[in-house]
């Protein structure tokens, strides 16, 4: 699958970040560290000073944003992401993080969110949604799998499977 080299490229486009990892956890993986990991795991990162354009390309960016990260449905939502990461990361899902809007990041700044709200960007850069509520992961993955590139992506892992099987591989 494409999982590896595509997750590649997100850490070493992350390796200036200032964390990896869940909002207030302590110390966290970041650029070389996330490649040398023995399984693939979601990125999950604050907004800080990244831009969308970042991940154009590459990766999907689901941002979360809340007023606090105390807020009931931001921590509903991080727990439903966590019941099937893989399947994210199976999609290039990158989680961003925003719970302080009184540091305006260039995302919020960008996408103007009005308390908790989760948004998907594709990776050519468009929304494809935005919810003013949690939604499971399940919910999440059949709007990605909707999206055009997604289709393509699928489509081209259905024809590489179909020739390693023909050449007996």
């Amino acid at each position: 699958m494409l999982r590896r080299p595509v997750l590649a490229l997100i850490a070493v486009s992350l390796a200036a970040v200032p964390a990896l990892g869940q909002e207030g956890e302590g110390a966290v993986p970041r650029g070389a560290e996330v490649l040398a990991q023995a399984a693939p795991e979601l990125v999950i990162t604050k907004a800080g000073e990244q831009t969308l354009e970042a991940f154009h390309w590459l990766a999907r960016p689901l941002i979360i944003f809340a007023d606090s990260p105390f807020d009931p449905r931001f921590r509903q939502q991080m727990e439903l992401l966590a019941e099937d990461p893989e399947a994210l990361i199976e999609r290039d899902v990158v989680v961003i993080t925003d719970t302080d809007p009184s540091l305006r990041s260039p995302i919020r700044a960008d996408l103007r969110p009005h308390g908790f709200s989760i948004v998907l960007i594709g990776k050519d850069g468009l929304v494809y949604l935005r919810k003013p509520l949690p939604w499971d992961v399940r919910e999440i993955t059949r709007s990605i799998d909707k999206m055009p590139l997604r289709q393509d992506e699928m489509r081209l892992e259905r024809e590489r499977e179909a020739a390693e099987a023909l050449s007996g591989g």
